[in-house]
């Protein structure tokens, strides 16, 4: 299982190579797509990332992903080629690191892709549609309370 943020960066940089653009908008609905295609199709049928998806207002988010990327806006993302690790109780050890798309095993990218290629064409407010239409999201979703949508959840709706 993979931290979210190393799945944000290469989603924004692998969309970006295929110059598909990727708003902080629909990219929480594609992590939420990526999150549920590693349930029902990877080998291990395990999360790809660990961090929690919620039901907001305009579909999935996870929210530390959607935090780290806020400062763009309705905007594309740009491409990633570095960023901070930081050290909250010294802020004087946090580094810049040079982004290589290694820490994502192969298989997996490949699984990734394959989400990032689907859903390339459709624009942000497409995929909202789409969620608001699904169970997992509907029956998490109330109005400023951010609820969890569960794995359970996830891979049941995917599953049928």
């Amino acid at each position: 299982m993979y931290h979210v943020l190393d799945v944000c960066r290469y989603i924004i940089n692998y969309s970006n190579e295929h110059d598909y653009g990727i708003s902080n908008l629909k990219f929480q609905k594609i992590l939420y797509f990526v999150q549920a295609y590693f349930l029902i199709s990877s080998e291990s049928k395990k999360p790809c990332f660990a961090e929690r998806i919620e039901a907001w207002d305009l579909g999935p988010v996870v929210p530390e992903a959607y935090h780290e990327y806020k400062q763009y806006g309705s905007g594309d993302i740009p491409t990633i080629t570095s960023y901070f690790n930081l050290d909250e109780d010294n802020i004087w050890d946090s580094e810049r690191i040079e982004y290589k798309d290694v820490m994502i095993e192969k298989k997996d990218r490949l699984l990734i892709d394959q989400v990032v290629d689907r859903f390339a064409d459709y624009a942000a407010a497409d995929l909202v549609w789409l969620t608001h239409r699904q169970t997992p999201w509907k029956e998490a979703y109330v109005p400023n309370r951010n609820n969890e949508i569960t794995i359970e959840a996830i891979r049941r709706y995917f599953n049928e």
